[in-house]
């Protein structure tokens, strides 16, 4: 008799795959996201300015079969959805600095796949969870840091969305990142 996953684990991952279609489709658009980062050890504060724009990404898109393929996949076709996100960055305080870059989601199962990471240009993985249908949690590892990440679209339309970073090493909080994002 073959293998066969219970319909409740088969009707738990679809429904997160919803979510997380749902959650990416309200974030597409354009965004001006403030920013604070938190130096826990020396009390620095890094404030940022971003103008981001995100694009919703369908299943078979290119940028998911490349995605895919970075992550070694052997179905280049697996990933369900994902967005890919460009900004632009004005840093204010101790670190005066400007940078542009992108990066590319896509999703399977309960797993993020990134094609970079935070702190690395490297493809990372986070794992996901929604405790609300407005509310994504991530939890990235990678270099000896972890990163546990709170994503809440607020407003009937979606139309602001609040995050907080918690950047962890050797299991010590180093560093907190607070960000209030405004559709525009």
């Amino acid at each position: 008799m073959p293998f066969s996953t219970p319909p409740i684990q088969q009707s738990s991952e679809s429904l997160l795959h919803s979510l997380v279609e749902e959650f990416f489709r309200k974030s597409e658009g354009e965004w001006r996201s403030e920013r604070r980062y938190y130096t826990l050890k020396d009390g620095d504060v890094q404030e940022v300015e971003s103008l981001l724009k995100i694009h919703f990404l369908e299943k078979e898109s290119a940028d998911l079969i490349e995605l895919a393929r970075v992550h070694g996949l052997s179905d280049e076709t697996a990933l369900v959805c994902g967005v890919q996100t460009s900004w632009e960055s004005t840093y204010r305080g101790p670190s005066h600095k400007q940078l542009t870059g992108s990066t590319v989601f896509g999703v399977l199962g309960g797993t993020l796949y990134r094609d970079r990471g935070f702190a690395t240009a490297k493809p990372v993985t986070a794992q996901f969870s929604f405790p609300d249908p407005k509310t994504m949690h991530l939890k990235t590892e990678y270099g000896g840091s972890t990163f546990s990440e709170e994503i809440k679209l607020i407003g009937l339309n979606a139309d602001f969305r609040t995050r907080q970073t918690i950047i962890s090493r050797a299991g010590k909080e180093q560093m907190i990142g607070q960000y209030f994002e405004k559709r525009i």
